[in-house]
């Protein structure tokens, strides 16, 4: 699982089934600081994730299917939850 912010909306007009009805986040990663890593990815929303929040990613092709309940959805990635706060311990 990957730690990001959405930062937009990704619109496609023509797009497989799997998709219809579910809207799709970009979202740059980041790291404990909330500071971008220059990585970004294109997720399906499951959540109702919206633009500035911070969010955890599922990103493993397989398992982003069974979220979806689609074994044969083209997804890699799912966001899965809005991160209310993140606490790293000092090391």
């Amino acid at each position: 699982m990957k730690v990001a912010r959405v930062v937009g909306n990704v619109v496609s007009t023509v797009s497989t089934a799997a998709l219809d009805g579910r809207t799709l986040l970009l979202c740059a990663f980041v790291d404990p600081d909330d500071e971008e890593t220059g990585g970004y990815t294109i997720a399906v929303d499951t959540v109702g994730a919206g633009a500035g929040e911070t969010v955890l990613i599922l990103d493993e092709g397989n398992s982003a299917r069974q979220v979806l309940a689609d074994d044969t959805a083209p997804v890699r990635a799912v966001v899965v939850g809005i991160v209310d706060h993140l606490h790293v311990e000092p090391s």
